[in-house]
């Protein structure tokens, strides 16, 4: 009878695990099954955004603050319209668009769910202009619209509601609160959002989504490969795998982005809007710690 019950709990527990609601990220269309809501997800994101701004050093250069605000909120503008337009208006409610430019050196920018983006002044010399900007700003905004850190939680939490199982599993029933625990643990100890390291699928999505983000908001995409030859220049002689990295190997990124840049164009075509190409007004740091834009805080 015991061994009865512990098969019928297990049952439950691998239902209860493949259980969740399925989401479908635009442009792409690749299916997603997620175990926390969007709602969720931002209340966790905007505390943790609050917390680390509390902490930064805000950039003194207005300028260039303006200058990240404004191209943020035209992407913002032009990702809410596509969203309206294409039957996914519902989804707006959850984006709380924040662009902020922090005094950091680092060549590094970062998203949180709901759009809460920041971005380090030793970028700026690398992407040069707005247009190229669009293209950093256009990835980290690929990550929340494609609720990639919703599915990292997603993935954590039935890695740990899994283990919670195969222990309950020994004990029958104590299976319901010990799984209750583990999702319970994953969220109180917090999810460290700006350091969640995506994985080279979700990177290679937000390029694609990126690109076009930029081009629906009037930029034109094809700075986007000169913008990567840049990093590519910026980054140091010592190579990491594409196998071992969660980004992809500049080359391969470089590579992809080409591909995707016909569908891109298609995007640019339609807005009838020329490229803004303000240059900044910071000058190249003597050092630069960290060479891969990411999404996460390094």
């Amino acid at each position: 009878m015991k061994h009865v019950k512990s098969i019928l709990l297990a049952l439950v527990a691998l239902i209860l695990v493949s259980c969740g609601t399925t989401k479908t990220v635009p442009i792409t269309g690749r299916k997603q099954n997620l175990v926390v809501s969007d709602g969720e997800m931002l209340s966790l994101a905007t505390q943790q955004y609050t917390d680390y701004m509390k902490t930064a050093k805000p950039s003194t250069n207005q300028a260039n603050t303006a200058m990240v605000k404004r191209v943020g909120q035209r992407l913002a503008t032009a990702v809410e319209t596509y969203l309206r337009n294409n039957g996914m208006a519902e989804d707006i409610q959850y984006y709380k668009w924040q662009f902020n430019l922090v005094q950091d050196q680092n060549v590094n920018a970062w998203c949180m769910p709901g759009g809460l983006i920041c971005v380090f002044e030793g970028l700026l010399p690398v992407t040069q202009d707005e247009a190229s900007l669009a293209i950093v700003l256009g990835h980290e905004i690929a990550h929340a619209v494609a609720r990639h850190s919703a599915e990292q939680y997603s993935t954590q939490y039935r890695q740990q509601y899994g283990l919670s199982i195969g222990s309950a599993v020994a004990g029958v029933l104590g299976a319901s609160s010990t799984a209750v625990s583990a999702g319970q643990t994953i969220l109180s100890s917090g999810l460290q959002l700006q350091n969640l390291h995506y994985s080279r699928k979700h990177e290679s999505e937000a390029d694609h989504l990126g690109i076009i983000f930029a081009a629906m908001a009037g930029y034109d995409p094809q700075v986007a490969v000169s913008f990567w030859q840049r990093m590519a220049a910026a980054s140091s002689n010592k190579k990491t795998s594409e196998f071992l990295s969660s980004h992809p190997s500049d080359e391969t990124r470089i590579k992809q982005i080409q591909g995707w840049m016909p569908e891109a164009l298609k995007y640019y075509q339609s807005t009838g809007t020329a490229t803004t190409n303000s240059k900044t007004t910071t000058t190249t740091p003597k050092t630069t710690k960290t060479i891969k834009i990411s999404s996460k805080k390094k």
